[in-house]
């Protein structure tokens, strides 16, 4: 009974021991994948800047990416101007500060609303379409295939794409940004009556440089984010048809996060600097 007794305390150090290592390794993975990436980033910014150019599949990349993904950016845009300018009236009316409702509107949408939603939008529209695409190449060999012929897969499959999404997506938030004014152009003469040039100046009387430009610039480090994860999750895909899907999966997931991270520190830099 005594020796039993022992045993079982010994197992059981055992395996608090192999849990207590398990937990203290589990950041590992995190760390290596962090390095993979930035490894990653390196060898983009090297390939870049390196001949020969894929000047026809970079601008294939950018219809792909831009005009494709206008349809879905303009719709989303609108409903979110309208819905905006319809969810902040009752509001503004407690404190008789209606005629403030267009400022407010056009000031969300440049600064923080129209960036971000666009970047997520394409974040799931086409991180997961470069990640699944890839991936796919990668598992049925094509990458390998290219590599075999003397073409620089990295340059024409990887290069392109990023610098298509970096282009393109502050295009699209441009584009989101005008519909979104148009759409709460609509939202605040469903209970009201305001004209569009009246609308308009106030809306351009509001806006400042320092609320246009900021949020312009950080458009290109979204959409860099959102090509550079979708190309790496789908370049290092290694895991089979399975790995396709899991490729397109965590390149949304990790796109979305870095946005949103990357939204959260050029606030903090825009609002020490300006």
């Amino acid at each position: 009974m005594v020796d039993a007794t022992n045993t079982q305390k010994v197992k059981s150090k055992q395996h608090s021991a192999e849990a207590m290592t398990q937990e203290g390794f589990s950041l590992f993975p995190f760390f290596i994948e962090i390095a993979s990436l930035f490894l990653f980033i390196i060898h983009f910014f090297k390939e870049a800047l390196r001949p020969p150019y894929e000047f026809n599949e970079f601008l294939r990349q950018c219809y792909l990416i831009g005009y494709k993904s206008f349809s879905l950016v303009g719709i989303t845009g609108f409903i979110m101007g309208l819905v905006l300018t319809i969810q902040s009236r009752p509001t503004l009316a407690i404190f008789g500060a209606e005629s403030w409702l267009p400022a407010m509107v056009a000031i969300s949408i440049i600064r923080e609303i129209g960036p971000v939603i666009t970047a997520v939008i394409c974040a799931g529209k086409v991180g997961s379409s470069i990640g699944a695409e890839l991936a796919s190449m990668k598992v049925t060999e094509q990458i390998d295939a290219m590599e075999v012929s003397g073409i620089n897969p990295f340059n024409y499959i990887v290069v392109t794409r990023v610098l298509a999404c970096t282009f393109m997506v502050p295009l699209l938030t441009v584009f989101a940004d005008a519909i979104g004014l148009m759409g709460a152009f609509a939202g605040v003469n469903i209970k009201g009556d305001t004209s569009f040039s009246l609308f308009f100046f106030q809306v351009f009387n509001a806006l400042k440089f320092t609320d246009i430009f900021p949020a312009f610039i950080k458009s290109f480090f979204f959409g860099q984010a959102v090509g550079m994860i979708g190309c790496y999750k789908g370049y290092n895909c290694n895991e089979g048809t399975e790995g396709v899907g899991k490729a397109a999966n965590s390149a949304v997931v990790m796109a979305s996060l870095s946005i949103f991270i990357i939204d959260m520190i050029a606030v903090q830099i825009t609002s020490f600097f300006l």
